[in-house]
């Protein structure tokens, strides 16, 4: 969503570098093109013209002036602005002291609350929580039937005394929901509301008489991050008829320009808690302003890859695959493994969603676009289409051995080759990595080995004269060679005769230079 602005951004503090200082025209230039890269991108104007104040007030302050690389200078303050136009801290939900917390959803129609209902459910479920799906959208056809369907896909309870499509009280619904809660034992109740195409009376009524109804400890706006300027305008008029203490994002992974989403918190005062960046149940998470501006800058995202990692992954498990990968040049490290370890990636998401979390993939966008996420589907394929032995000793598998591989998998044989090819490569590396002898190929680094020591074996021997590939010709080398060697073994340095010889004189030629 926000990749022009990264483009545009990108180019912005490209045309900085290799300057030691800032001039006056410099820090208009840079300004005027950061304004022009938030407008292109939907971001509203009252939040552009605060933004760019800032950004030209710190960039001609003593911060810059007195720097290293003022390019780098600029772009920590862009951060910091984004970041304090974000919402500035992560901002968590509120829990009431006494269950259960009651969290209604507020928002127009189309935006995705009964979806993010289901998301929030599972999320509350992975901290521990035990959320209840109330039905309080009793004017959208089938609105209960799919918040009964999110529920159940996300293994959380759901609360749907009316059948909905126009039938049934939805403020009696969500009164006696907090009832129904505390006898169930649920600790949190999320009351999902009926929207409207636009903003109206009567839908600004009905959410008035439910938050009345349910004295709710968060009332959540969600908002669709495609809709541009309107979101903002959405947002001020939910503010003032309703009211509300947080922000959702919805459909963050949309291709629409996502400024109006970058408007939201500066606008209305209130601050982005949640976002929801795909379709299924499990992609969303809490809203860090921090990591959204890092990824708008092409810095990254690396703190919620480590953190999708550590839900994925066990601790035990990689501990185990690292002695494996440590002992015997890895030979311990077999294709079940990789298999294993592959499959554990795939968990964590897309291959293209995790790489656009390091830092500078912005740069290689194109390409991380076009992954064929179904590759990983071919290799375990292959993977899996080989017998026991062979997955244990890739090393045994010949032609007809590919061939039968294959054929089983729906491959071309080549693509077994280059698989089995890349995945001794890939544990050679590995376990030099897991040895501490670093990345084949790169200098030596802290902690990663591959120091000077390392260089040093490095270093090419050189090499002895060659030998003639003619027979007749290298047996006279060898015949001179012998007697050079017996001529060094009786006289002495460069030939000489040795120093026993008293009859020895110095020549001529060097005897007027002696005196």
């Amino acid at each position: 969503m926000f990749d022009t602005l990264s483009d545009r951004l990108a180019a912005t503090f490209k045309n900085l570098r290799g300057k030691g200082r800032l001039s006056e025209a410099d820090i208009d230039a840079t300004a005027r093109e950061i304004r022009i890269a938030l407008l292109e991108a939907d971001v509203a104007l009252p939040v552009v013209r605060a933004f760019i104040a800032n950004v030209k007030e710190r960039a001609r302050g003593v911060e810059v002036s007195q720097a290293l690389n003022p390019a780098q200078q600029v772009v920590k303050i862009v951060n910091e602005e984004l970041v304090s136009i974000l919402g500035g801290e992560t901002r968590r939900l509120r829990f009431a002291k006494t269950a259960p917390t009651v969290i209604m959803l507020a928002g127009l129609q189309g935006a995705g609350k009964t979806t993010l209902a289901g998301k929030l459910g599972l999320w509350l479920k992975g901290q521990g929580h035990s959320p209840l799906l109330v039905a309080c959208d009793l004017q959208r056809p089938n609105a209960v039937n799919q918040l009964s369907v999110v529920a159940d896909r996300a293994g959380v309870a759901v609360y749907a005394p009316e059948p909905g499509n126009g039938v049934g009280d939805p403020v009696q619904v969500a009164k006696d929901s907090i009832e129904f809660a505390r006898s169930k034992q649920y600790d949190v109740v999320v009351v999902d509301t009926a929207g409207r195409l636009g903003i109206d009376q009567e839908l600004m009524q009905q959410a008035a008489d439910i938050r009345d109804a349910v004295s709710p400890d968060e009332i959540l706006f969600v908002v669709d991050a495609m809709i541009g300027q309107d979101a903002v305008n959405t947002a001020e008029a939910f503010r003032d008829g309703v009211g509300f203490d947080g922000v959702v994002l919805s459909k963050l992974d949309g291709d629409a320009r996502g400024g109006a989403a970058l408007s939201i918190a500066h606008v209305t005062g209130k601050q982005i808690m949640f976002a929801s960046n795909g379709e299924k149940l499990d992609e969303f998470d809490a809203f860090h302003p921090d990591r959204m501006a890092s990824r708008i800058l092409d810095m990254g995202d690396l703190l919620t890859l480590i953190e999708q990692a550590e839900k994925t992954f066990s601790q035990e498990e990689a501990a185990k695959m690292a002695s494996k990968l440590a002992s015997s040049k890895g030979k311990d490290f077999t294709l079940d493994d990789f298999l294993a370890q592959m499959e554990q990636v795939r968990k964590m998401g897309s291959i293209s969603k995790l790489l656009g979390m390091l830092p500078g993939m912005g740069q290689i966008k194109d390409q991380i676009n076009n992954i064929d996420e179904r590759d990983v589907d071919r290799t375990a394929a292959i993977i899996k289409s080989m017998t026991p032995k062979e997955r244990a000793e890739p090393t045994i598998i010949n032609g007809s051995r590919r061939a039968r591989i294959a054929k089983g998998s729906g491959v071309e044989v080549s693509a077994v080759k280059n698989l089995v090819e890349r995945f001794f490569e890939a544990r050679k590396m590995m376990s030099k990595m897991a040895q501490g002898g670093g990345m084949p190929g790169m200098p030596g680094m802290p902690g990663m080995g591959g120091g000077p020591g390392r260089q040093k074996k490095q270093v090419k021997q050189a090499k002895g004269k060659r030998k003639s590939g003619n027979p007749m010709k290298r047996k006279a080398e060898e015949q001179a060679a012998a007697a050079r060697r017996e001529q060094a073994a009786q006289g002495g340095a460069f030939g000489l005769p040795a120093q026993e010889d008293k009859n020895f004189e110095l020549p001529d030629e060097f005897k007027k230079f002696m005196g």
